[in-house]
This record gives structure tokens, C-alpha cells and sequence, in this order.
């Protein structure tokens, strides 16, 4: 699928019909296995990269191009559309931000998210201004090219918490040109319900569900959620059973350990031909 196809693609699954699940993948295989289980697009996922590489996240510890990198090879794997998980666009200025969607574009992705957080834990999120301003730049390369996610992290930062606040900031990212909207960590439903009405029509994501607990996909699609992703996850499914068997296996039960594992033969059968 030619990058435009993919963005086209993309863009139009925000409206339907019925929600659109984009789980996150980190790596070749992970991608293949979640495109044979039938989804129509993928994010990638700054903390699952971090993590492999053995460093934090949200702090910069991973580069711009080795973030690019991760999500195109998703993408060219699969062939399906992929949105790009590049934190505040790797830096603080909103030619930061340009820089980082013109990288994504290159790079062949559908999507792009770029959050206000600063990868300075004394001040998380950036001024309500800045913020905008770095929306507003990221749009302006973006429109009509790469799909923009604009995601306020008022809720992961320490609290108090404000609602308002974060209802401001994601109207003003659409009046700015995000084509979609995302707050991380909503605490109910009816915050959920709150943030669909204040930006419709533009789309919202959630990841996995509201903070209280996760719900089904079809409650999310009945408050008007377009886009579900999963953030980290499933890769910390992965590695909860990566740990469950080598405590099976550090207790010599060799057996438990391996039971249920994916033959070599089914993993190598999903690879495209190779050279």
C-alpha cells in the first residue's frame, strides 16, 4: 500500500462504521501476529521501544529516528496503516514538532501522535500556549498528509486533576488542526462522555478504557469513542508470561515453562518472502 493509500486508509476508519481497535505492536512479529488476528491499522508504542532498549520512557533515553524507525518497520511488515507513538514530538519548540511529523511522513506512516508532556518530571505538561502553538505547527505540516493525534496528558501528570483544564486543551488542539483527540487516563465514563461532546466532531481515542477500570469495546463505541489503542499492554502481556515461565522454569518445570508456545513453523509461515 503506496504511504498516501495508507493515510487515506487511515483516515477514513476514524468514521466508521463501528470502532476502530488499533492495537500497539513493537516489533516484526508482533505486528504480523495483530494483522492476522484482522485489524485494519497499528500504533506503536514509546514505551514498549524504551523498555526493549532497556531505558525509561517519556524522557528522551530514545531518538526521534529510532522512533520513526520502529513504526515504519511495523508498517512495512504488515502493510497496514500505522500511527506513530512519538511522545512531544522530541523536543519543545513546535519546529520540534514539525521536524518530528515531516520524519513520519518520509517514513511512509499514516499517523502521528504528539502530546503537551515536556520529558521533564519537575514540570510534565507544557504551558496551555505552547502547548496549542506546537499543535497548531505539527498541523500545519501535517494537514492533508499524515493523520495528527493531539493528546493532553493532564491526568498522567501528578495531580490535582482537572477536567476543565483538559477539555480546554483538546478543543483548542482541534481548532488547531488535530485531526484527532487523546487524554490518557480519563477517570470515568462520564469524563469520557464529556470529552467526545466538547470536540466533536473531530474523533477521540482511548487507551484501553477510563481509569476506573477497563470496559468493553462496545461501551466505549456507545459514548463515542472512534479509536481504541492499547498503549503498552499487550507487550506487558507478553513479558507477564515471559515471567510466569521463567518461574516456571527456574523451578525446573521445564514442561510449564514451554507449554502453549508458538511453533517456529507458524511464525516463520506469516514473514513476507525473503530477500
Amino acid at each position: 500500500m503506496h504511504p498516501t493509500e495508507r493515510y487515506e486508509r487511515f483516515l477514513a476508519l476514524h468514521q466508521g462504521p463501528g470502532l476502530l481497535t488499533m492495537p500497539n505492536a513493537w516489533d516484526g512479529m508482533s505486528a504480523l501476529l495483530l494483522r492476522e488476528a484482522g485489524f485494519q491499522a497499528l500504533g506503536s508504542s514509546s514505551i514498549a521501544i524504551a523498555f526493549a532498549l532497556g531505558r525509561p520512557d517519556g524522557v528522551h533515553a530514545v531518538s526521534r529516528e529510532a522512533a520513526v524507525a520502529n513504526a515504519a518497520l511495523l508498517s512495512d511488515i504488515s502493510g497496514l496503516p500505522v500511527n506513530g507513538d512519538l511522545e512531544d514530538g522530541f523536543g519543545p519548540d513546535p519546529e520540534d514538532c514539525a521536524l518530528t511529523v515531516e520524519a513520519a511522513i518520509a517514513a511512509g506512516l499514516a499517523g502521528l501522535g504528539i502530546e503537551d508532556t515536556t520529558a521533564d518530571p519537575t514540570r510534565p505538561i507544557h504551558d496551555f500556549d505552547l502547548a496549542v502553538a506546537r499543535v497548531r505547527r505539527a498541523a500545519q505540516v501535517a494537514r492533508g498528509r499524515i493523520v495528527l493525534t493531539a493528546r493532553t496528558d493532564n491526568y498522567l501528570k501528578p495531580g490535582p486533576y482537572d477536567l476543565d483544564d483538559t477539555i480546554r486543551r483538546l478543543s483548542a488542539f482541534a481548532e488547531a488542526g488535530a485531526d484527532v483527540l487523546f487524554a490518557p487516563g480519563l477517570p470515568d465514563l462520564d469524563a469520557i462522555r464529556a470529552v467526545v461532546k466538547a470536540v466533536a466532531p473531530r474523533p477521540v481515542n482511548v487507551v484501553v478504557g477510563p481509569a476506573s477500570g477497563p470496559v468493553s469495546a462496545a461501551t466505549l463505541e456507545q459514548v463515542g469513542v472512534r479509536r481504541l489503542s492499547l498503549g503498552g499492554a499487550l507487550y506487558r502481556q507478553s513479558l507477564r508470561a515471559l515471567r510466569d515461565s521463567a518461574q516456571a522454569l527456574a523451578q525446573g518445570d521445564v514442561a510449564t515453562a514451554l507449554a502453549g508456545a508458538i511453533t517456529s513453523r507458524e511464525l516463520a509461515a506469516l514473514l513476507p518472502a525473503w530477500p
